[in-house]
């Protein structure tokens, strides 16, 4: 089955990563950075060995984001970030393809303990699977 492995952040967080400390969010040293990414291409290097890497991004800061509404005109109503009312947003993700909730879990639970600067903010690893059946959701009236 396969199943989306989600990590979180938020604007100050990224702001953090690049120098910018903020009340929750220290500083990352250079040292720091290193060590992130050299766990988190270790756990793709796993991944993609073991078959069960689909795909995985890291995503740009919130601020960069644009939301797209439809408008009551017609037209779409565009928003750039970031977004004051949304504190946590997607950082990052995995396409997996696992054999068992219980193996998504353990990639989930060794992502959980990515090393970070003492004090920064701690989010959980969100786990979705995907539905493969189509675009029907599950519970729909019939």
């Amino acid at each position: 089955m396969k199943y989306l492995v989600m990590v979180q952040g938020s604007q100050a967080d990224y702001a953090a990563m690049s120098g910018e400390p903020s009340d929750g969010s220290p500083v990352w040293s250079k040292e720091d950075m290193q060590e992130m990414f050299a766990f988190m291409e270790s756990i793709n290097n796993d991944l993609a060995e073991s078959g069960e890497m689909v795909d995985a991004n890291g995503l740009v800061e919130p601020a960069r984001t644009r939301a797209v509404l439809p408008g009551t005109d017609g037209r779409p109503v565009i928003t750039d970030g970031p977004y004051g009312e949304t504190k946590e947003q997607l950082a990052g993700y995995w396409v997996l393809d696992c054999e068992s909730l219980e193996r998504v879990t353990e990639i989930a639970a060794r992502v959980a303990r990515c090393p970070q600067p003492e004090g920064a903010p701690v989010y959980p690893v969100l786990i979705r699977p995907i539905d493969d059946g189509g675009c029907e959701p599950t519970g729909a009236p019939e």
